[in-house]
């Protein structure tokens, strides 16, 4: 069977005004240097103790930052988000195809569960692989390794869709092919860098490339 695992943010959703919303707040609470919203694009995808590193500065209490940064996200900015065009077309695709469907994302799976509910994705997959709270498989070759081995996967027909090189990097280190997300927070040229197996320039275009990169076309 195959199988296809689908990044969160920046892939089905668009979770900038939740995300970079709650960093500023976090940020503020800290008494440190607030950037614009637009600024804050680049911390969408990456683990969040890695990202307050990096604005904060060695020897900041990291744990504080995202602890106030999850005080405002869970209250408010869960819901504070919008499904990108063509994610109900393309999940419809994928399951037309016979494919399983999970979500891989660094979010936690707690908070992960809800926004999929409250957005109505939920019931178009199996499952859902996030990380702990406390930054358990928040690296995404981490975490994809356990989805492989929790859903038995087979690497050959899996496919991994996401729009950070995190995503491409996690597919590759776990025998994935990775599937680019243009339409996503990458950086310019970003994922042809991570070297993507294939890019999609919008969400309608994920079921054909699988199609195409299975040869299913042909059966």
């Amino acid at each position: 069977m195959t199988t296809v695992f689908l990044d969160l943010d920046g892939t089905l959703i668009d979770p900038k005004e939740g995300i970079t919303l709650s960093i500023q707040h976090a940020l503020r609470e800290l008494g440190a240097e607030v950037p614009h919203q637009d600024e804050l694009t680049w911390c969408i995808g990456p683990p969040l103790w890695g990202s307050f590193e990096i604005m904060l500065g060695a020897g900041a209490d990291l744990d504080e930052a995202v602890a106030l940064y999850r005080e405002r996200f869970t209250a408010e900015g869960l819901y504070e988000a919008d499904v990108y065009d063509g994610v109900g077309e393309m999940l419809e695709g994928l399951t037309d195809l016979g494919a399983a469907l999970y979500i891989a994302t660094s979010k936690p799976h707690s908070y992960a569960q809800t926004i999929i509910d409250h957005f109505g994705i939920s019931s178009y997959v199996q499952g859902l692989f996030g990380s702990e709270l406390d930054g358990t498989n928040s690296d995404k070759s981490d975490l994809l390794a356990h989805a492989i081995n929790v859903t038995e996967s087979d690497p050959s027909r899996s496919f991994m869709v996401g729009d950070r090189r995190f995503d491409i990097d996690g597919a590759r280190n776990t025998g994935l092919t990775s599937i680019g997300a243009v339409w996503g927070f990458g950086e310019p040229g970003e994922l042809h860098m991570a070297e993507a197996d294939a890019l999609a320039s919008q969400p309608e275009d994920v079921p054909e490339i699988i199609i195409d990169m299975l040869g299913l076309e042909d059966e």
